[in-house]
């Protein structure tokens, strides 16, 4: 029988994606069949799954880490934010709706019992399940009818780990105070509490780990230190965003503008990762360097709203500046969309609708369509003969003279677009720079010749499941897990 055990946060971004994926890796290492889950997700950088949907890029992470194929399972509710108050609903892989906040905080109770059967499908398969809540356990405004923290764990009656982040101060007071403040019958559920993110002398905090058992009643499993190469690994949080610009002294700058509502920025991890590589995220406000030998438009999850965006930071006139320049434009499915002379949104899928101007480097104009593409990809690129191992993950159709010259082909079928004079390329397929042929060809001789991209991922997450053994019980821990109630 599955056995199962939830971690959640003091607040958000204390690392609770990043301890169940390494938990995963480390009981995945002991021979034990491990799966995670997480029962509502909110981001907008999501994974397709092998069932043909797409869940958190987080979970598809853990999915890696546990060696098990991603599905939609793992992550039944996904909300990927499309306006200051309104959100994408993606259930069970396949989007439901677009909600405002306060209609999908009255509706969400309604996706509890497709979220138990989702994690109850998913345990029926494996020996133990390791769930992670979303934000803060704490937030007892958002308690009724809840499905991604104590609400969860009471309907599916499974133990509670409460993740603590040292590393931003108040530890002790943000964990005694989650105690005093969610429902007595909610802390219950805590068996132990979790110090991560230390820094220093571990043994200076003894004291702490002492006051919190005996404040709380429950063991306190750390501190566990800061893992400098969690930045290896692919975030899902905007939140990562702030420190996503490397300095290095790399010969080649790829300059990304940081779109409102960017969406699947993972694909550029590959790039920020090569030692020869300078990646800068063009922050609101500052122009794109002229010193950039690529400009990338990222993925986004508005991409009318995000083109206005673009407009208003000045950054159309820096893409045609650098273009006039010979410069090389890569746009990956939002900013393919962008590149082109139009893009239409007749249903109004992604706001009003309407039809905007394209940066017109393209010659081709998108139409949105409500039916999403979710595919995986073996593509080919045409320009180089390196094939791509990516994935469709888009709405609307775009058409025109360009698509002609196809950037790759999937399926012997031609898939984006080359400009006339070879500089811009347009092109859906995310993922695409995890393929070392390809970003080689990209990058020229500036790529390092013995960097393997997907196997440096296979050895950070070794590399933090041993972290996590050293600083850890993870026995004592796993001990803490209890059956599934399969029925």
């Amino acid at each position: 029988m599955a056995k199962a055990l939830m971690f959640m946060g003091t607040g958000s971004d204390v690392g609770k994606s990043l301890m169940v994926a390494g938990l995963c890796r480390a009981l995945a290492n002991r021979g034990l069949r491990v799966a995670p889950f997480k029962p509502q997700n909110m981001s907008n950088n999501a994974a397709v799954t092998a069932d043909g949907g797409e869940i958190g890029r987080a979970q598809a992470l853990q999915a890696r880490a546990s060696r098990r194929a991603p599905i939609t399972a793992m992550n039944p509710v996904l909300l990927k934010p499309e306006l200051e108050t309104g959100s994408q609903v993606v259930v069970r892989g396949q989007r439901r709706a677009s909600m405002t906040a306060r209609t999908y905080w009255n509706e969400r109770g309604k996706m509890l019992p497709e979220v138990l059967g989702a994690f109850r499908e998913l345990a029926a398969d494996v020996d133990v399940v390791l769930v992670e809540g979303a934000g803060s356990a704490s937030e007892v405004n958002l308690r009724s009818n809840d499905i991604a923290n104590f609400g969860f764990a009471q309907a599916a009656d499974i133990p509670v780990i409460l993740v603590g982040d040292i590393h931003r101060g108040g530890v002790i007071a943000s964990v005694v105070g989650t105690f005093a403040v969610v429902d007595p019958m909610d802390a219950k559920r805590i068996r132990a509490t979790l110090i991560n993110k230390f820094q220093g002398d571990p043994s200076l905090f003894a004291d702490g780990i002492a006051f919190l058992a005996q404040k709380t009643g429950v063991p306190c499993f750390g501190p566990v230190p800061w893992f400098p190469a969690a930045h290896k690994l692919p975030a899902e949080d905007v939140l990562a965003l702030a420190d996503y610009s490397t300095d290095k002294s790399g010969s080649f700058t790829i300059a990304v503008p940081q779109l409102p509502r960017i969406a699947n920025f993972d694909d550029l991890d590959p790039l920020r990762a090569e030692p020869g590589v300078n990646l800068v995220l063009v922050a609101p406000g500052q122009p794109i360097p002229r010193r950039a030998d690529l400009i990338i438009l990222p993925g986004s999850k508005a991409t009318r709203s995000d083109l206005t965006a673009l407009r208003a930071n000045g950054w159309d006139i820096d893409i045609a500046a650098h273009h006039r320049a010979g410069g090389r434009i890569i746009g990956i499915c939002g900013g393919y969309q962008m590149l082109g002379r139009s893009i239409a949104d007749p249903d109004g899928i992604e706001g009003a609708p309407g039809v905007s101007d394209g940066l017109g480097l393209l010659d081709v104009q998108t139409v949105l369509t409500p039916v999403k593409q979710l595919r995986v990809e073996q593509a080919l690129h045409l320009a180089s003969g390196a094939t791509i191992a990516g994935y469709h993950m888009h709405m609307g159709a775009t058409q025109g003279p360009d698509i002609a010259r196809p950037f790759a082909q999937v399926g012997g079928v031609g898939e984006g677009a080359v400009s006339a004079d070879g500089l811009v390329q347009g092109t859906y397929l995310h993922g695409l720079f995890a393929a070392d042929s390809f970003r080689r060809a990209v990058l020229g001789n500036v790529a390092a010749p013995d960097f393997a991209y997907e196997a440096s991922i296979e050895q950070t997450l070794d590399d933090l499941a041993a972290h996590l053994e050293q600083h850890i019980d993870i026995d004592a821990l796993v001990a803490l897990a209890e059956p599934v109630r399969l029925k």
